[in-house]
C-alpha cells in the first residue's frame, strides 16, 4: 500500500513540475509584434515556395564551396536583415562611384558597392581615390510585395516633379533601365524606354528579382543564371546557385506579410495620426496604397498601410552626401515606408538607427533631419508642445 501511494505522490509531483515549468515558459510573441511570416491567402503550393525562400533567407549560411565570394559583405540574408529587420551599422553597406544622373564612373573599380570582405587569397575592396560614397542600411523586408504591384499610374499621379499644386512638394519617379532578365509588369509605363523604379533608397531597383539578384552578387558574391558574372574577375562563370532557389529567394520577399500596426484603439495613438497629418508628413508619408492586379491572388487588389509614397525627394542639404544612383539627385531620397518603425530596435540590438545610413539615433532626430522638402514639416513639429510630440511619436512607435 505504501509503494502504490509513493508512486501516486511521485505521478502528482511530475504533474505539478510539469505544470510549473509551462507558466514559466515565455509566450508566442503576437502576430504584431513580430515582422516575419507570409501573407494571408497563399496556395499550398505557394507555401511551399516561400518556406522554400525562406530557408534561403535565414537559415542558409553561403561558404567557399557554395560559391561566396571571392569578395563579399555578408555569408547570409539574415545577418543583413535580422527578423526580416532593417539593418545595424556593422551591416552597414558602402556605395560608392556617382556623383551625378550621368552615370557611375567606378564599375571597373568594383562599383557600385563596396566588398570590404574575401576569402582567402583575395584582397577585399577598398573605395578608389577620388569617389564619391555614401553608407546604406540595410531596410526592412516585410510587405515588399504589395509596393511592388502598387501600378505606375498611381506612383505618378502622386508625383508633382514641379509641385504644380504649390504646397512645397514635389516627389517624382525614378526613371531607370532594368536588366534583360526582369519581366515588366502588366499595365507598365514606359517613358523613353525607360521604367518607374520603386526600391532601394534611391528606387534605383525595378523589382524583388532584380532585387535578390543584385543582393546574392553584390552582397555575397553569388553568381546566378540571371548575373552570371564573377565580382573579382568581371568575367562570365558559371552560376553558383540554383535558378529555382533564386526565383523562391525573391517569392518569399513578394510574400512577406506587411507589418502590423499595434495599440490602433489607443486614443493617443489616434490623436497622434492625425498630428501626423496636421503637420503634413502625410504629403509624402502616404498611409495607405492599393494594389492593382498581381500574378500573386493574395497580393492583387489589396489595401495597405506602408506610409510611403515610393517617390524621389529633395531632402535638403541635411541628408545630400555626394553620391547617387540612376537619375536621382544627390541630395534626393525615396519616401522611406514607416511601417514596421515601432519593431526596428528588435532587429538593431535594441535602439534605433534610423535614416539611409543609420545616423539618427532615435524618430526625433530622424525629423530633425528631414530638410528640402521636409523643411516645413520640420518646422511644424517643431512648434507642437511637449506633450503633442511625445504623443507623435507614440504613434509612429506603433506602426
Amino acid at each position: 500500500m505504501k509503494k502504490i501511494y509513493l508512486v501516486f505522490l511521485g505521478i502528482i509531483s511530475l504533474i505539478v513540475c510539469v505544470q510549473a515549468c509551462y507558466k514559466f515558459e515565455p509566450s508566442e510573441p503576437a502576430d504584431d509584434e513580430l515582422l516575419d511570416g507570409p501573407i494571408e491567402g497563399l496556395s499550398y503550393a505557394e507555401t511551399r515556395r516561400f518556406l522554400d525562400g525562406d530557408v534561403t533567407f535565414n537559415d542558409e549560411i553561403f561558404t567557399i564551396e557554395k560559391g561566396l565570394g571571392p569578395l563579399f559583405v555578408a555569408n547570409n540574408c539574415a545577418s543583413c536583415h535580422a527578423g526580416d529587420g532593417k539593418g545595424h551599422p556593422f551591416s552597414t553597406l558602402n556605395r560608392f562611384g556617382q556623383i551625378d544622373e550621368t552615370g557611375n564612373k567606378y564599375l571597373h573599380l568594383g562599383g557600385p558597392q563596396l566588398q570590404n570582405r574575401a576569402i582567402p587569397g583575395y584582397l577585399p575592396e577598398t573605395i578608389p581615390a577620388g569617389a564619391t560614397f555614401s553608407k546604406f542600411t540595410p531596410p526592412a523586408v516585410t510587405g515588399l510585395g504589395l509596393l511592388e504591384f502598387v501600378p505606375d499610374e498611381v506612383l505618378l499621379a502622386m508625383a508633382d516633379p514641379d509641385d504644380e499644386d504649390g504646397d512645397g512638394i514635389s516627389g517624382r519617379v525614378n526613371w531607370i533601365d532594368i536588366p534583360s532578365y526582369v519581366n515588366p509588369r502588366s499595365g507598365v509605363i514606359r517613358q523613353r524606354g525607360k521604367y518607374i523604379g520603386r526600391f532601394g533608397k534611391k528606387a534605383s531597383v525595378y523589382d524583388l528579382l532584380q532585387q535578390t539578384v543584385d543582393a546574392l552578387t553584390q552582397d555575397i558574391g553569388i553568381s546566378s543564371l540571371y548575373n552570371p558574372i564573377d565580382l573579382y574577375s568581371g568575367e562570365e562563370i558559371d552560376p553558383e546557385i540554383e535558378t529555382e532557389k533564386v526565383n523562391n529567394l525573391a517569392f518569399y520577399l513578394k510574400t512577406l506579410k506587411a507589418p502590423i500596426q499595434r495599440n490602433q484603439e489607443d486614443p493617443e495613438v489616434i490623436y497622434g495620426k492625425s498630428l501626423f497629418a496636421s503637420i503634413s508628413c502625410t504629403s509624402c508619408h502616404k498611409p495607405q496604397l492599393t494594389t492593382g492586379n498581381a500574378p500573386i491572388a493574395a497580393l492583387a487588389f489589396k489595401e495597405f498601410y506602408p506610409y510611403t509614397d515610393l517617390l524621389l525627394h529633395d531632402m535638403g542639404p541635411e541628408l545630400d552626401d555626394g553620391y547617387t544612383e540612376g537619375s536621382a539627385k544627390t541630395y534626393e531620397w525615396r519616401t522611406a515606408p514607416l511601417w514596421g518603425l515601432g519593431l526596428s530596435p528588435n532587429a538593431q540590438g535594441g535602439q534605433y538607427f534610423l535614416m539611409h545610413d543609420g545616423r539618427a539615433r532615435s524618430i526625433e532626430e530622424a525629423i530633425e533631419m528631414h530638410g528640402g522638402e521636409a523643411a516645413q514639416s520640420r518646422e511644424l513639429y517643431r512648434n507642437l508642445s511637449s506633450n503633442d510630440k511625445q504623443v507623435l511619436i507614440k504613434f509612429l512607435k506603433s506602426l
